[in-house]
Parts: structure tokens; sequence; C-alpha cells
């Protein structure tokens, strides 16, 4: 007899307490058989089911999982199903890209009236899952680290510097401000004294996105900061002041021009010209047109186990030092959540799977908020490729709803809201 003959699949079915319940309630009433493979987790609202429970359901020798609630239109609480349903295609293809099996992740509208859909979605999904065989998380086969596409731009003029040191001269000798917040020989510099604006410099080594200091309450106790931005860090200024974390008034912002930093990020960069900063210095010139997600693509061209083999490989270096966090600027939270202990959702340990719930969770937390500054990737000491699940979210919230993060101050915060024409091809 061979094993997938003797197999009999676990599936974790989390369901919606209005409407799916109730469907598998009707279909037991109307004495509707189907497999007894399937184990119900019934929460409040569709809306309510996290992306976490689906991870440790896998993590739990889970064999295949179901996501259902109801139709739309029908949520007793109006939209909780709207809402997921924009999670969830978000998050579909970060499990795509890590090499999960998709087949092995269902997703259906079921109303309380539909026992024999019910019926139907629980045999289809138990035979389908039969016939895959037990689900070994996170063992893949290991492949050859691939060759990415790199363009590396020439570096920019640097030529703007005095200028930026005057600006910042004139702003605290005035008084308009008390701390200039910019770049120094060494990294960041905090500068408060006037006679000390020449700290500043402005090169190939101004990496950092200063923005992940404004949210740091020993940075907001100097006073009125004045922060020195380039162009695609000024995006991250967009996203905090959306989510209530700076107010734009209190703030001084000195954009910089830039060309390029002569690294791999910098190239096609939308944003050379900063837009929105209080005053401007330099000019840069627009960049040519690149296609950055063809990075992605080498990633995907692969089998979805060698994808499982070449994240295993990667998440398995990760020390749990969490410098991804704290250098990111849209990482604010007074406690992460890999933080708590009470009840433990994600392994403290560095584990290979508390590694890839954090780097899961981590990665979906910057959905629609990831502005490609790429200091995750940068700060990283085991060089783990954290560019590339932010990158994929990145394309997923650009071709999915044509919405780009921190381009546009009025733009709607892309999790929090929803439209009654998004795609859902992929429920049942």
């Amino acid at each position: 007899m061979s094993e997938n003959a003797a197999f009999e699949p676990k599936i974790i079915a989390f369901v919606c307490n209005w409407c799916t319940y109730l469907g598998a309630d009707l279909a037991g009433t109307s004495r509707l058989e189907y497999p007894a493979n399937v184990r119900i987790v019934r929460l409040p609202c569709m809306g309510r089911i996290d992306f976490n429970l689906l991870i440790k359901a896998f993590e739990m020798k889970a064999d295949a999982v179901l996501v259902s609630g109801c139709h739309p239109g029908d949520c007793h609480y109006t939209s909780g199903n709207y809402h997921a349903r924009r999670r969830w295609m978000l998050f579909r293809p970060l499990l795509d890209l890590l090499g999960f099996d998709m087949r092995r992740i269902h997703f259906s509208w079921i109303s309380g009236a539909e026992g024999h859909k019910f019926q139907q979605v629980i045999t289809e999904i138990t035979e389908e899952t039969r016939k895959l065989g037990p689900y070994k998380l996170y063992e893949g086969k290991p492949v050859a680290y691939p060759k990415f596409p790199e363009t590396v731009l020439p570096l920019g003029d640097f030529g703007a510097e005095a200028g930026m040191r005057t600006a910042a001269r004139k702003l605290l000798s005035e008084g308009t401000v008390q701390v200039v917040i910019g770049y120094g020989e060494r990294g960041p510099v905090f500068v408060t004294k006037a006679e000390d604006a020449d700290k500043l410099v402005w090169n190939k080594n101004c990496l950092t996105n200063l923005t992940a200091y404004l949210k740091r309450k020993e940075i907001r106790a100097l006073g009125k900061a004045a922060i020195v931005v380039k162009g695609c860090d000024e995006r991250a200024l967009v996203v905090l002041e959306q989510e209530s974390q700076i107010v734009r008034s209190e703030l001084h912002v000195i954009g910089m021009a830039c060309e390029g930093l002569g690294i791999p990020k910098c190239a096609g960069c939308a944003v050379r010209q900063p837009r929105f900063a209080d005053e401007v210095i330099g000019t840069a010139k627009p960049a040519e047109p690149i296609d950055h997600y063809a990075a992605l693509d080498v990633l995907m061209a692969m089998t979805p186990e060698e994808r499982m083999g070449f994240w295993a490989e990667q998440f398995d270096r990760c020390q749990r030092c969490y410098a991804c966090r704290q250098v990111c600027p849209m990482c604010y939270c007074e406690q992460c959540l890999v933080d708590k202990n009470h009840p433990q959702e994600i392994a403290a340990s560095a584990t290979l799977t508390g590694n890839f719930a954090w780097q899961i969770t981590r990665a979906f937390h910057q959905a629609g908020r990831c502005v490609g500054c790429g200091e995750c990737s940068r700060v990283c000491p085991a060089g783990i490729d954290l560019w590339a699940l932010n990158l994929t979210l990145e394309r997923a919230a650009e071709e999915g709803f044509e919405f780009k993060a921190g381009m546009e101050p009025a733009a709607t915060s892309l999790i929090g809201s929803y439209s009654v024409k998004d795609e859902e091809a992929f429920i049942q």
C-alpha cells in the first residue's frame, strides 16, 4: 500500500461564526455526509482570521487550510469580509514567493444556507489533499544561490553639501528648529548648534533612511526637528503622516536632490527630486525607467520546492537580532508582536520555524507601507535577501490596486480600506 493510499489529511478550517459555521451546522442537521478530516476553528468574522493562524496551522502539521466567510455584501459586521479579501490578495503572493504549496490553501464564500456547498468544498479539498500527500512544511530542495539581475547607477553629483549646511545653520541660528537630523562622516548626526552644521555631509555613504529616528522619544525630546531626506526617503514621511505618527507642520524637511548613491536600489528610482520638502537643495535629472521587479522573476521561475529550499537556507541564518525592525521607519509599535509572551504567537528562539513566522509577519506588516528604502536588507548581519519579500508585496499592491506607498499624501491606506470591486478569482 502506498503512503498516500493510507494517508488521511488533516484540514484546518478557519470559518466565520455567522455564515460558514452555520453552513457547516446545516450540513450536519441535513445529514449531508462529508469527510471527517476537517477541524473547524470558529472566529467572530472572516476579518478576524489573521494570517498568523494559517502559518500556525501548517506548523502544527496541517496538510491543508480553508479560510471561509460570508458572501460579499452579507457580512454580519458589514465589511469584515471585504477587508479580509484585500489582505489575502496581498498575502497570497508572499506565500507563493516563499514556496508554500498554494494547492493547500483554500478560500471560499459559504453562507449559513449553503450546507450543500460546505459539503462539496470539504469533499473536494479532502480528495485533492489526499492525492498531494502529507505536507512537509519548510522542507525544500536546496538550490544554488540565484543570480539576480543587478543594475548599479553611477554616482550622482554631491555638490549640494554646502547648501545643506547653510540651510541647517540658518534654521538653528534663527531658532526655527532645535535639532537637525542629518548625515555625518560616521553615520547619522543630530546637530543642535549652528556652529556644528559643518558636521553634516552629503556623499555616497548617506544611505540611512533618517525618518526612522522621528519615532524615537529621545529625539522628540530635543524639540522641533529639521530632517535631511532624499526623494526616496521622503515617501516614508508621507506614510508616517498618513498613519498619524508625525505632525508635518511641526517638522522642517530639507530635501536633497539625488541622482543615485551607486547601489542597486537607486536604479530606476521613482523619486529623485523631493516633492513635499520645505526646501529642496539641488536639481536631479529624471531616472530612466527600469523593471525593478525583474529580480523576483528569477525566484518565481523556480519550483515551489526550490523556493522553499532557498528561503529555508536564508532564514536559517537569521539570528533574531531584529536589526531589520529597528532600522525600519514603518516599525514604530511600543511593543512588537514578537516580544509578546502571553500569548506567544511567534517563537522567540532562532529556530527555522520561528524565523519563518517572524520574517513573514515582519514583511506582511509592511504591505502597502514599505517605501523600498532597502534598509532592512542593508543592515542584516546575516545578509538575508529581505528586499525580495518587500518587493513582492510592493508588486502585488501596484498590480492589484495601482497603489505605491508614500507617493500621494491624500491616498487612502491600502490595508485599512477596501473596494467592493476587488478581484476575488481565488475565492470559490
